[in-house]
């Protein structure tokens, strides 16, 4: 359903009056998305998750410049293809609440969203649908987002995003800041949404509740994803995980060995040639800073590392 292939971004910024500098906080990223499956994008901040997901949709700022292909369902998406599928093929469920407008009504929002995509005739009919569905009442449509609790905003901003009936959603940090109990209701919905044959992109910071539904976890460092593997690889001590990166991200975690990893992601404005994990990499050689890998698969691992092997 969706392939991203050597995306790159760029942005130009102007510093000190007119001196121009390249930041590059997505470099070579590929990511691959099949038809009723969940993929994970996961990694530290910086590392390029939501700017992925604006390229896709196409809402980037003026000042950048995208290289490399993106396809929905086998087609390349354009600008122009990128506003048609835009709310209506592929939806976003953004970061916060906060995205619902403060000045309209939750039943409002909704039927707008419904509108867009399409079902105008039917709006209203599909707004309580969808309302059910999520189990938010019916007196909810003539509240304001503040009049919500934390939980009831939520599913409303999914509803917003679903009502459509989009093929492709990208749900960015979905669950941060939410109760338990709301996580893994929003959890629950993603994976609903995917059994009905959707595609979901789940971009987030918590490896543990991206392992609950998703059905592949795609890493991304610096900008690139170094490693896309089967949740079933994430278990133990990390051995079905093959990048170095992936391996320490993993270890690092409370529940294992907590173990940190010395020194910093790059900055964009300075990436080191090669390997973009080469100078914090114990196994690096001088190979890894003579050009950048390239993803290769092993086993059911796609991983971006010249010495990983099974």
């Amino acid at each position: 359903m969706l392939e991203v292939t050597n995306l790159s971004i760029h942005f130009t910024r102007y510093t000190r009056g007119l001196y121009r500098t390249l930041l590059t906080p997505v470099v070579d990223l590929d990511l691959w998305v099949q038809a009723g499956e969940i993929v994970a994008v996961v990694g530290s901040s910086g590392s390029g998750k939501s700017l992925l997901a604006h390229a896709i949709l196409g809402i980037l700022p003026v000042n950048a410049k995208v290289e490399g292909e993106i396809r929905f369902k086998g087609q390349l998406l354009t600008p122009q293809r990128q506003a048609k599928a835009r709310g209506r093929e592929i939806a976003l469920i953004p970061q916060s609440v906060s995205f619902l407008d403060p000045l309209m009504r939750i039943g409002a929002q909704v039927r707008r969203a419904a509108h867009l995509s399409g079902k105008n005739q039917h709006s209203a009919a599909t707004q309580r649908a969808i309302f059910e569905r999520y189990q938010l009442p019916l007196e909810a449509e003539n509240l304001y987002p503040f009049q919500l609790s934390g939980g009831m905003a939520r599913r409303a901003l999914v509803s917003t995003a679903v009502v459509g009936e989009a093929e492709l959603l990208l749900a960015d940090e979905p669950t941060p800041g939410l109760h338990p109990e709301v996580v893994q209701e929003t959890l629950r919905h993603l994976r609903e949404l995917a059994n009905e044959g959707r595609g979901v992109v789940l971009i987030t910071h918590d490896i543990q509740a991206a392992l609950q539904v998703a059905d592949q976890i795609a890493v991304f460092y610096a900008g690139t994803t170094v490693e896309i593997a089967p949740t079933t690889a994430f278990s133990g001590r990390g051995e079905g995980l093959l990048h170095p990166y992936t391996q320490a991200l993993w270890r690092s975690l409370p529940q294992n060995e907590f173990e940190p990893l010395p020194g910093m992601q790059p900055s964009p404005h300075d990436l080191p040639s090669g390997c973009l994990f080469a100078p914090r990499c114990p196994i690096a050689t001088p190979a890894c800073q003579a050009e950048r890998p390239a993803m290769r698969t092993l086993a059911q691992n796609q991983v971006r590392c010249i010495h990983a092997q099974r």
